[in-house]
């Protein structure tokens, strides 16, 4: 629960910047996850007016908005062509229609929720942050670093030919991730995410150089037992932990299981572009 004791829609990105340097001031995207605090807000600050709530799609990049809300990431078509659905794969399971119709991606990213799948999902991808005061960041360094006064003003997400898929498991649906786990394949380098660990997600270690083990001269017909080895390699690199939702060795093995299903997908996108 918040409570709010100001309110201010800005007119440029300069204005919300100084306002949001007082401690008791907050960003007011969506609103959605501000809910599961205990907090008195002294200033929300609305960026509805800057026009942060759109995609485009360059040559190059998707380049997302603070403000766009995380359904209509869901429903874009430019997005989930290029990346074979991951986008609706990865936000569907989020509570339900009618909130994922007002949170924002901004909100998602920037406050790096250890159980935040946007998070996974696009760390697995080649993503960068533009902070307002800050500017480019890769969301590599971004997601492991302090919290500060600055705004997240918009996504980049290149368009290099990576291969991608997302996978999570739900105790329900709708609820939390159990764990979450985003898989990307650039030529024969893969780079694997594990989020809701429960900390917040992260880039398994290492998991560029054990690409060996689905070398290239596998990568066609890819063994069951090299996915698999694969996949426990990768999350004997993570450290997880136990909440109420599951222990840190179910966690272990749940990794496993959706590295190698992420794995198999990837794969198969590979042998489509073949075609």
């Amino acid at each position: 629960m918040y409570t709010i004791q100001g309110y201010e829609k800005v007119k440029s990105l300069e204005e919300a910047y100084e306002l949001n340097q007082k401690k008791s001031s907050a960003v007011f995207g969506g609103g959605m996850w501000l809910r599961l605090g205990n907090r008195a807000i002294g200033k929300a600050i609305d960026l509805s007016d800057l026009g942060l709530d759109k995609i485009e799609e360059t040559e190059e990049a998707f380049i997302i908005g603070c403000m766009t809300s995380l359904r209509d990431i869901e429903c874009h078509e430019g997005m989930n062509r290029y990346f074979h659905g991951m986008m609706k794969e990865t936000l569907r399971g989020i509570v339900g229609t009618q909130f994922r119709n007002t949170a924002t991606l901004g909100g998602s990213l920037y406050q790096r929720f250890g159980f935040s799948d946007p998070l996974t999902a696009f760390l697995a991808l080649d993503t960068t942050i533009e902070m307002y005061a800050g500017g480019r960041i890769p969301l590599d360094e971004f997601v492991s670093m302090d919290y500060d006064r600055d705004i997240l003003v918009r996504v980049h997400v290149k368009k290099n030919g990576r291969k991608a898929a997302y996978q999570s498991f739900r105790n329900t649906k709708t609820d939390f991730p159990v764990l979450s786990v985003g898989v990307s394949r650039l030529d024969s380098q893969w780079k694997i995410t594990v989020g809701a660990r429960p900390a917040r997600a992260v880039v398994a270690e290492n998991s560029g150089k054990l690409s060996e083990i689905l070398s290239e001269n596998l990568m066609k017909e890819a063994s069951e037992a090299a996915i698999r080895q694969f996949a426990s390699a990768v999350s004997e690199k993570v450290r997880f932990g136990s909440n109420m939702r599951a222990s840190s060795e179910y966690r272990r093995i749940l990794s496993e299981i959706l590295i190698y299903r992420a794995v198999r997908d990837v794969l198969s996108q590979s042998e489509e572009g073949k075609m």
